[in-house]
């Protein structure tokens, strides 16, 4: 057990006596990390859709952020109004392949449900938003990717409601969350991972963006760690950025890291050539998306240029670990080392170098990307 967990759990209130933290999102990435941190002081209750979190340190209920009173049964509705002491909501709809009315149904109205249901508790909300609603969406990228910009924008509407709640509340922005800083694991592969193993793969012969710019991850224990420090010290107000900030790798420095993990397994792939985000939507979108391409090299560059175009920067974020009862603030040496240890847990899996064999794009197309 690590020291400050053992700490934890020395000052941890009796069984009986521990207050009731009802958590959305629980069977998600942050929302696995968040039960290791807040059970050895909370009693927890999970609001879970389809997946079951299947832990028994915590209860379950069925429910549904897109339906009115989160489909709530009326006798689970009465209990938690009675029960629980605190909120946190780290649902949200992630797949960006989604419909966007359905995006905005889970991530505004599933919202505003948990702060009526909260309302009636009585219980504070700390809200898990991303800190990419400070990465607005130019025009063209809103109109090639309708899915990530209902995601962002329905984050930051979701953001002025918990403002104006009736009860008192906390943002936490969070930005990529990565697997464990010690372990690599992560509860489901993100698409973001996936792009990284790609780059790992050699499947990637193109990126958008330049090598300075900034990818903003950080594991999922330490995000996990700087929400459990701000429960545990009673803090419900403020807004607070879970981010690498000046300390995030670059995009070269995440290239270069994936490449020398490559030669785990084999030769040192080819570097992926980086297009300046300017030429993006003017030469290389509509190139992919011509009728020469195959389909699913089309899909593939839609959704890693999707994903790129929205988690780089070119200045840091805000970031407030490190802060009185925020957690640790963490440097780029940590986060390269966490990045090896999330390539290494990914290389293990179904997806690993070791299992899936090299694809090749074809001459033919990877001559067109690369020129």
């Amino acid at each position: 057990m690590p020291a400050s967990d053992a700490v934890d759990a020395l000052h941890a209130p009796d069984a009986p006596n521990r207050p009731t933290l009802l958590l959305t999102g629980a069977s998600g990435v942050l929302g696995r990390a968040l039960i290791e941190e807040l059970a050895p002081r909370y009693r927890i209750v999970c609001l879970r859709h389809r997946s079951r979190v299947a832990d028994p340190r915590v209860e379950e209920v069925r429910a549904d952020l897109t339906q009115p009173g989160l489909g709530l049964l009326p006798s689970d509705l009465a209990r938690l109004t009675a029960d629980v002491d605190v909120v946190v909501h780290s649902a949200a709809a992630t797949n960006w392949k989604a419909a966007p009315e359905a995006i905005w149904r889970a991530n505004l109205n599933g919202t505003t449900a948990v702060l009526d249901l909260a309302a009636r508790a009585d219980a504070p909300v700390h809200h898990i938003s991303t800190a990419f609603v400070a990465n607005p969406l130019a025009p063209e990228e809103r109109r090639r990717f309708p899915g990530a910009a209902a995601y962002l924008a329905s984050k930051s509407a979701a953001e002025q409601a918990v403002r104006e709640a009736a009860v008192p509340t906390t943002i936490l922005r969070p930005s990529v969350v990565m697997g464990d800083s010690r372990t690599g694991r992560i509860a489901g592969a993100q698409g973001l991972t996936r792009a990284l193993g790609a780059i790992v793969k050699g499947q990637v012969p193109v990126l958008p963006g330049a090598p300075d710019a900034r990818i903003d991850m950080v594991p999922q224990d330490v995000v996990a760690r700087a929400v459990g420090e701000l429960l545990r010290a009673g803090v419900t107000g403020g807004e607070y950025w879970l981010t690498a900030g000046d300390q995030a790798l670059s995009q070269g420095e995440v290239v270069d890291v994936c490449l020398e993990f490559a030669e785990r397994y084999g030769p040192r792939p080819h570097p992926p050539r980086l297009i300046p985000l300017e030429s993006v939507h003017r030469l290389l979108l509509p190139l992919i998306e011509g009728p020469s391409f195959p389909e699913s090299l089309r899909r593939r560059f839609h959704t890693y240029a999707e994903l790129l175009l929205v988690f780089q920067r070119a200045l840091p974020f805000d970031s407030s670990l490190g802060d009185a009862h925020c957690g640790t603030a963490v440097s780029r040496d940590d986060l390269r080392r966490a990045l090896v240890r999330n390539l290494a847990a990914w290389s293990a899996g179904p997806g690993g170098p070791r299992r899936a064999p090299h694809v090749s794009y074809g001459a033919a197309a990877a001559r067109r990307l690369a020129s």
